[in-house]
């Protein structure tokens, strides 16, 4: 009988010990243990900024991991900042465990050193705190590096426009897509000279720091001169006072360039109203009343788009209309003999002029679309067959 309770006495003493040694591992003198801290802790000025950014990089600690009750030993890291290596240290931020970066863009004097610590707590507020690290100035970069790629797209682009600026100097005949609303222009006053009855302009409704007005009253320019040979009378009026005294001076230089100067009268450009619909009925009598030959519509507008276009249309008035406002455009294609859609508004001047400087950006703009265009088809290929990662090419980093 005793020789038989040896081995069972054994096999208990085996069966409690897969019991209690664990929980001797899990005992409360071990949960007194400090976590372990953060290892290789490197701090480096961010580079490719205005000297306003630190940046702390470590491995995480041994002890950020979860453990089997699903809770982390790690509760939290805290960074410390001194501008003394003894301190004080004041805590800057608070990150949760498995956090191996930190930017401190916050509160940071360029060219001041910066002593850093990274404090380690655990789930019991045990705390390990790391040597100071440093120190470490923030310095201003003359060249942001993040930004390389928008760098070389500026230059290739300004090449591109130097080149064809070049180029249009040299060939006076350089090729440009036909626009049949611009092709019109001389037709129209042609014929307004013809009938002895004069030419409507109108500008929009914008101000005169729209992209649009500034392409519209450049047009002006190009109409008045011609209106100025074939001596015809003519009406802008304006629905903005600076978008007046502007185009008024451009008309008055296109009479000038005209050799008319004595040709001009002030009344060819007046301010009518500064609200949109008032405007509308104003340009509206103006149409009963003077029975315009050509109306030009080139610039922004808005809703009475139609109003103005279809009295218009219904005085016989050859029409052109021009506009960048994509709403407004489907009425301007029901309504007038030619318009010009979209960006064909910005070419008009160019188109009209065949200045090289002009035609050299034109040209420049349509190869730099072209550019992106073939970007955006390699794009698409690499990112879809999974090649290369194409779009990280154009990630800016601020």
């Amino acid at each position: 009988m005793k020789g038989k309770l040896f081995p069972i006495t054994l096999l208990v003493l085996l069966l409690l010990s897969g019991f209690i040694l664990p929980a001797l591992a899990q005992s409360p003198d071990a949960d007194k243990q400090a976590p372990a801290g953060p290892e290789n802790i490197k701090i480096i000025d961010f580079p490719g900024d205005k000297g306003q950014k630190i940046t702390l990089t470590w491995g995480k600690s041994p002890d950020d991991k979860e453990l089997p009750g699903g809770q982390n030993k790690v509760k939290a890291y805290y960074i410390l900042r001194s501008v003394n290596k003894d301190g004080p240290y004041n805590t800057i931020k608070e990150l949760a465990p498995g956090k191996e970066e930190f930017i401190n863009d916050v509160n940071v004097v360029d060219r001041l050193p910066y002593y850093y610590k990274i404090k380690t707590v655990d789930k019991n507020g045990l705390e390990t705190i790391s040597e100071a690290y440093g120190p470490v100035q923030a310095s201003p970069q003359y060249f942001n590096t993040n930004f390389i790629t928008l760098f070389i797209g500026v230059v290739l682009y300004i090449s591109i426009v130097i080149i064809y600026i070049r180029l249009a100097r040299r060939k006076k005949d350089m090729f440009v897509r036909k626009i049949a609303g611009l092709d019109a222009v001389d037709e129209a006053i042609g014929r307004a000279t013809e009938m002895g009855k004069p030419i409507l302009y109108l500008t929009g409704l914008d101000g005169i720091a729209s992209i649009s007005t500034i392409a519209s009253i450049t047009i002006l320019g190009r109409v008045a001169k011609k209106v100025a040979e074939y001596e015809t009378p003519l009406i802008v009026p304006c629905v903005d006072p600076i978008v007046m005294i502007v185009a008024r001076e451009v008309v008055k230089e296109s009479f000038t360039e005209a050799g008319k100067p004595d040709a001009y009268k002030d009344d060819y450009v007046f301010f009518l109203s500064d609200a949109q619909f008032p405007y509308a009925a104003g340009v509206d009598g103006i149409m009963i009343r003077e029975k315009p030959a050509a109306n030009f519509y080139l610039g922004y507008f808005y809703a009475e788009s139609l109003i103005l276009a279809e009295t218009g249309a219904a005085t016989g008035a050859i029409q052109i209309a021009g506009t960048d406002a994509l709403t407004q455009i489907p009425f301007f294609i029901t309504a007038c003999d030619y318009t010009l859609i979209g960006e064909e508004l910005y070419a008009a001047s160019a188109y009209l002029s065949h200045e090289p400087l002009l035609l050299g950006a034109l040209k420049a703009q349509d190869m730099g679309k072209l550019i992106i265009g073939a970007l955006i088809i390699i794009g698409i290929i690499c990112q879809t067959a999974g090649l290369f990662d194409f779009a990280s090419i154009f990630k800016l980093i601020d």
